[in-house]
């Protein structure tokens, strides 16, 4: 077992996550996370062939651009939890369905430079949001999708997250 999977408690996320926390346990921060993996996805991004970044490998899958810009949704509703649960804001948070989004945030009409600042911009303010975070706060577990997670759990699932699409981009798209 690896130095982050051994800190992180299972009452710290729910056991869904585990993949994503797995993938983003060879980071030994979030920090390092979050600004590693944000230049990695920004170079692999730009090295894709043109003809792959709408390409879709099967019917009703997304598109390289898709998995992007569902990344940067993703990465602010993390954030979002992890700035309420970090304030200790009780509140239960919802999840929310994916599927949904993807259609509706017309990725494939925009410019893979535009989807990239917008990345880069969302990735800046998720690394200084984190880099807020007291030891205290990081540790603070309250409920989102129905699970108990952490602040700090948050912050390597969307580590993790990013990695994972990335590598189905890999395996299913290249």
């Amino acid at each position: 077992m690896n130095k982050i999977m051994e800190q992180l408690l299972s009452i710290e996320y729910g056991s869904f996550y585990e993949n994503y926390i797995e993938k983003a346990s060879n980071y030994n921060s979030i920090l390092e996370g979050l600004e590693e993996t944000k230049n990695d996805l920004i170079s692999f991004y730009k090295n894709l062939p043109e003809t792959k970044l709408m390409y879709q490998y099967d019917v009703d899958k997304w598109t390289p651009k898709d998995i992007l810009l569902h990344l940067i949704d993703s990465e602010r509703i993390f954030a979002y939890r992890a700035l309420r649960i970090a304030r200790n804001d009780k509140t239960s948070l919802p999840g929310f369905e994916e599927n949904d989004y993807v259609p509706q945030a017309n990725a494939n009409a925009r410019d893979l430079s535009d989807l990239l600042e917008e990345f880069i911009s969302v990735r800046v303010s998720t690394f200084t949001l984190f880099k807020s975070f007291s030891e205290e706060q990081l540790l603070r577990i309250g409920t989102a999708s129905n699970n108990p997670v952490s602040v700090r759990a948050i912050g390597y699932i969307t580590i993790g997250h990013a990695l994972h699409h990335k590598q189905i981009i890999e395996e299913r798209y290249l």
